[in-house]
């Protein structure tokens, strides 16, 4: 390879001699994803490709393990096979599923332009045993940070490829692909062992060396031996990362901050957003994110540097918390957040203000009570979902009113739509705002989408 065609991850790959580096590589500068810069609010797409039971599954798998901060699907091209005729169901035997044509691929475009878009979709599932598509159920497929896109000839089709942001060939050895079959086709899909060996070879194979072999020279990256190849897989996950970062609202707005996502916060949003959960559980799991909002939010304030003597007689270098400080809760599903703040901050003064919501309004004061000494404090304003924005940017006008310097409040909620996050962070440069989860978009009622529905009225039991 030329050396100035080479990419960031070429050069890593010849620093990097060991047996598990080997075969990894970039394959074209032009075609590189390294050097391809993700546009605001699109997903980044992935290609998963590679001969059958090359190990495709276990990469994607492993990946999206890794990957546990971001939201991500995996949608598999097998789900996509065409439903067979009653003519060809009677000679299936000599029916070629490893040759394009066995794909509906003008309908994985479109699954795939449709997730990219921010919709969700419902893919198809596909029974292997009696070669037809499932009538009446769908597998729901939600918008996602990343789309794993995976199958034996997903680099086949150019517009597919085109749709791809980085494209990964799993290379594995014939020997290893074909034992793996036959467990899979015996075990999974009720077959025989011949008639595995006598498809393999009349199609399989054939196939492999006409359509997916030939694919090869369409990746970025090429994985030997699979999800055998961890370091393979760790390269790639820190590629994504660095692509992805942080959230690209956070990247225009330097005082926007997300809270980082683990598997628990993950399952906490998918707890309190599902409509079928109890009320006991909804407000038992949105008082846990709530406290960690709050602790993130808390360590976002000044702190002076502070020295104290340990029991051992040792000298301890650390921290003093801000001492003025005081919260504001926007009535009324701002209330729901004081209880984690009193449990964080011992004695803490908590304001009120009530704010009447008109649709996309919300200008209208009601009820203001704040602590005399407001403009000396630090504030912490309190709303558990930041929709429009309009109700919070009054809330934090009056504070500003009232003295406080705009750099002195942090506005803490749970989810946040965009449209909210440009409305404050534009007017407010210098405002903090801390949320666990930045959502898709506004619908045209003015909600939050995906969203959790009216937060005040489920968490103090007042929803129908």
């Amino acid at each position: 390879m030329p050396l100035e065609k080479k990419t960031s991850i070429d050069y890593v790959m010849e620093k990097a001699s060991g047996p598990h580096f080997s075969g990894l590589r970039s394959l074209t500068a032009t075609a590189s994803p390294f050097s391809d810069v993700k546009a605001p609010n699109q997903p980044f797409v992935i290609g998963v490709s590679g001969g059958t039971a090359s190990g495709k599954t276990t990469v994607c798998d492993m990946i999206i393990q890794q990957l546990h901060d971001h939201r991500v699907v995996l949608v598999n091209q097998d789900s996509f096979y065409r439903g067979l005729t009653a003519e060809e169901l009677k000679c299936v035997h000599k029916y070629n599923f490893d040759h394009p044509d066995a794909f509906d691929t003008e309908q994985l475009l479109d699954c795939v332009l449709t997730l990219k878009s921010g919709q969700s979709v419902q893919v198809p599932i596909y029974d292997f045993k009696h070669h037809q598509r499932s009538s009446d159920s769908f597998r729901q497929v939600n918008a996602s940070d990343v789309i794993i896109l995976e199958g034996i000839l997903v680099f086949h089709d150019q517009r597919v490829r085109n749709l791809m942001n980085m494209k990964i060939f799993v290379d594995t050895d014939a020997d290893v692909r074909l034992s793996r079959r036959i467990r899979r086709d015996t075990v999974e899909r009720g077959r025989d062992v011949s008639s595995v060996l006598e498809q393999y070879a009349k199609f399989v194979k054939p196939a492999f060396d006409d359509f997916i072999l030939p694919s090869k020279k369409y990746a970025d990256v090429i994985i030997p031996r699979g999800g055998d190849n961890h370091v393979a897989i760790d390269l790639i996950v820190q590629h994504i990362h660095t692509k992805l970062g942080q959230h690209d609202l956070c990247k225009i707005y330097p005082n926007a901050y997300v809270i980082q996502s683990t598997f628990q916060i993950r399952g906490m949003h998918t707890l309190i957003r599902d409509r079928e959960i109890s009320k006991h559980d909804f407000v038992f799991y949105s008082d846990r994110l709530i406290r960690l909002v709050v602790e993130h939010g808390l360590g976002r304030l000044p702190f002076t540097e502070k020295q104290v003597i340990t029991p051992t007689g040792s000298i301890y270098t650390g921290v003093d918390f801000c001492k003025k400080l005081c919260g504001v809760s926007i009535v009324r599903s701002g209330e729901s957040m004081e209880n984690a703040l009193r449990a964080c901050c011992k004695g803490i003064k908590i304001g009120k203000i009530l704010i009447h919501r008109d649709g996309d309004d919300g200008r209208k004061l009601i009820y203001e009570k704040l602590p005399k000494d407001i403009s000396e404090r630090h504030v912490l304003l309190l709303d558990p979902v930041l929709a429009t924005g309009n109700s919070a940017n009054h809330a934090i006008e009056l504070l500003i009113q009232k003295g406080v310097p705009e750099s002195h409040i942090i506005f803490l909620n749970l989810i946040s739509a965009p449209e909210g996050i440009h409305c404050v962070c534009k007017r407010f440069p210098s405002l903090k705002i801390v949320t666990s989860e930045i959502d898709a978009a506004l619908n045209g009622e003015f909600r939050v989408i995906p969203g959790m529905g009216e937060f005040g009225d489920r968490y103090f039991g007042t929803d129908d």
